[in-house]
């Protein structure tokens, strides 16, 4: 596949889930990266990477828990994506 152009989040998949989903994105070079979920309120309930990440495609798998451990509410829920100046937000729906 060879390293990616541009940053790029993924969507998610299965989207919905339950229990768990991947997120898939690319970093065109090795940076910080941060990916985060977001309930609708705007309140982030879980990071799932904060870390430098080289570049190539990556995935993350979350397993609709926050922080804490604690399994969270059905509905929809947002995922963003930070590297460098690159920022994105996308949705994914939780079922229960």
């Amino acid at each position: 596949m060879g390293i990616p152009q541009d940053f790029a989040l993924g969507a998610n998949y299965p989207n919905p889930f339950n229990p768990e989903t991947t997120i898939g994105y690319q970093l065109p070079a090795t940076v910080q990266v941060r990916l985060e979920i977001y309930d609708v309120l705007g309140q982030k309930v879980r990071t799932l990477v904060q870390q430098v990440e080289p570049a190539g495609y990556h995935s993350a798998v979350w397993d609709g828990r926050d922080d804490a451990g604690q399994a969270l509410a059905g509905g929809i829920y947002l995922y963003r994506l930070q590297a460098e100046q690159f920022s994105e937000v996308r949705r994914l729906l939780l079922l229960k």
